[in-house]
């Protein structure tokens, strides 16, 4: 059974920095893109970061870009997102997925979610 397994989530002040981690088990970790999804109610989920099979490649959505760095460890299994200089709007359930393609064009597993609130 595959298991996608956040952490790291909780409330932290506008400004401040958190860091999210994902464990995965039951599949061949470095065969997989791996990536984080964002929802914040009444919004669609948006993809907020992505990282290639062996780690050299990234991408960061326009929202993120110089606040959150995506990066994995395959000898642990485990992506992290950094996120530093965290606004409220960034407040949302955070995903992590798995995906057999790149630029992940779909999400093969995906996480429970990690809640991240950022108040002002």
């Amino acid at each position: 059974q595959v298991q996608l397994v956040e952490s790291g989530g909780g409330l932290v002040q506008a400004g401040g920095s958190l860091r999210l981690s994902c464990a995965a088990s039951g599949l061949t970790f470095s065969r997989y893109a791996m990536g984080w999804f964002r929802q914040a109610p009444g919004k669609e989920r948006e993809k907020v970061a992505a990282i290639r099979w062996g780690g050299g490649i990234t991408s960061h959505a326009d929202s993120v870009k110089g606040r959150f760095t995506i990066a994995r460890d395959n000898a642990k299994n485990t992506v992290y997102l950094q996120m530093n200089s965290l606004k409220p709007e960034d407040t949302a359930v955070y995903y992590c997925a798995a995906s057999s393609t790149w630029p992940m064009w779909q999400v093969d597993y995906w996480g429970q979610g990690t809640q991240v609130t950022v108040s002002s």
